[in-house]
């Protein structure tokens, strides 16, 4: 199994952050990115968020990168380390110009861009940003669409109801070919659908671990899915986040788990068809005591469930 590298302070969730993130600087991550580069990590995901109501940061945090900028930054600060985002909010930006940033980190670090792709949730940050959330589907649908006729055509066209172009040149194309991967995030079949049809990877959130393997049998068996390596990631501590980022007590989750509790449950992870997940980040004294915990990680869990 892969493993994902938890950066902290990427996010301050009231279900899982922990008290000593908040501390951490930018250039403490940048040295913790290298580090777990270093340590073999597999992946390292940038959640995104553009603007909190009030009344959602007491369970959602009010701190969120821009997760194309995020990506671009962290790339540029390794060498090897694939870079992913969870999620971006497909229908809150341009396509055209999402697929440009996705292109341009893609070619600049050698083809180690992954992007996961969301509707979104949070109804008062469409609002805010203009866009309609009751069309956030039907918006994601063609921007994916036009997205990758931009990447992979010579001269690329698309005509839709929210975005067209013809005549048109764009470059760099991205290194991946055909294009950059493309995982799909969320549970409910709309979401599933579109996984099967755009997407080499699934990033569930409010689905239970067990409810896992039926959830890939229904995008497997979707007429339009293409068949060939199909990711999912799932994070152990997932399953502490309900609907809203409400918080949920679930001890087979919880963060300073034995080494035989975490691989006992990776390796469960792995039965279930999990290809990628992460250990969830525990109480610290600061950055440098939960760099010696990703190196134990390293060297006492991944080789277990490697």
């Amino acid at each position: 199994m892969k493993l994902a590298f938890p950066l902290p302070h990427m996010l301050r969730l009231k279900a899982t952050v922990q008290p000593w993130e908040a501390a951490i600087t930018g250039a403490d991550q940048t040295r913790m990115v290298k580090r777990a580069e270093q340590l073999g990590y597999d992946m390292v995901a940038v959640p995104e968020h553009h603007i909190i109501p009030l009344e959602h940061v007491e369970l959602s945090g009010p701190h969120y990168f821009h997760a194309a900028s995020a990506m671009g930054y962290i790339a540029g600060t390794t060498e090897t380390i694939r870079v992913n985002s969870c999620i971006t909010i497909l229908p809150l930006q341009n396509p055209i110009v999402q697929a440009k940033q996705l292109a341009t980190i893609d070619w600049l670090s050698s083809g180690r861009v992954t992007v996961t792709f969301g509707v979104g949730w949070l109804e008062r940050e469409f609002e805010i940003l203009g866009v309609p959330f009751h069309e956030r589907g039907k918006m994601a649908d063609e921007y994916l669409e036009a997205m990758i006729a931009l990447w992979t055509q010579e001269k690329p066209e698309f005509e839709g109801r929210y975005v067209s172009f013809k005549d048109v040149a764009f470059e760099p194309k991205p290194v991946q070919k055909p294009h950059v991967p493309i995982w799909l995030g969320g549970d409910a079949d709309a979401a599933l659908k579109r996984a099967a049809r755009f997407a080499s990877g699934w990033w569930p959130f409010l689905t239970k671990p067990q409810d896992i393997p039926a959830r890939l049998d229904f995008i497997k068996s979707q007429p339009t899915f293409k068949g060939g390596p199909f990711e999912v990631m799932y994070g152990m501590s997932t399953s502490r986040v309900g609907e809203g980022h409400v918080v949920i007590d679930d001890p087979n989750a919880r963060p300073g788990m034995s080494a035989q509790e975490i691989i006992d449950r990776l390796g469960w992870f792995q039965e279930l068809g999990v290809t990628l997940s992460s250990v969830p980040i525990p109480p610290m004294a600061d950055a440098e005591a939960y760099l010696d915990y990703a190196q134990w990680v390293m060297e006492e869990i991944k080789p277990k469930v490697g």
